[in-house]
């Protein structure tokens, strides 16, 4: 009776685990097909899936799904909801020599719009652009900018 009196019981700590990986590979490929073929690939040096994304280590995405391919590269992505989230030392580049560079950019699957609000350089063969914001419609070969600064050389026809 007198260790029922004397110890009291012990309140043990539970710790509950919201996002735990589900599962986590090095060397990360996914590759995502439809009717047509090949739709996007997805490549990295580390891959960690988890129940509503994939974090991936040195992110190499292509989406293959619209008139020119598309392709980013960067430090860091999230692959969430048709969303790919990219940060530090984004590079895109699309097919027809288009090729943008920033710190962070998202690309959204669905809409085929590729953004940053962060200063950006462009360029297209021997065009330069700087702007401080880009959106970037991949559909529809549109752009549009904020403090844009354009460098561009024009060939003069010859008769």
């Amino acid at each position: 009776m007198m260790i029922f009196f004397l110890f009291k019981p012990m309140h043990i700590k539970q710790q509950e685990f919201v996002d735990v990986p589900l599962f986590e590979l090095s060397s990360f490929s996914l590759y995502e097909l439809n009717k047509k073929g090949l739709n996007n690939t997805m490549i990295g040096t580390k891959g960690t899936r988890y129940s509503d994304r994939y974090t991936v280590e040195n992110i190499d995405y292509t989406d293959n799904s619209e008139k020119f391919i598309a392709n980013m590269k960067a430090d860091n992505g999230i692959y969430k909801d048709d969303i790919v989230y990219l940060e530090g030392n984004v590079t895109y580049t699309r097919e027809d020599g288009l090729v943008f560079f920033t710190q962070s950019a998202t690309y959204n699957k669905k809409t085929s719009i590729a953004h940053t609000d962060n200063s950006y350089v462009s360029y297209r063969g021997k065009d330069k652009v700087t702007g401080s914001s880009l959106r970037y419609n991949n559909l529809l070969n549109q752009v549009s900018s904020k403090n844009v600064v354009a460098i561009y050389n024009f060939q003069e026809k010859t008769k």
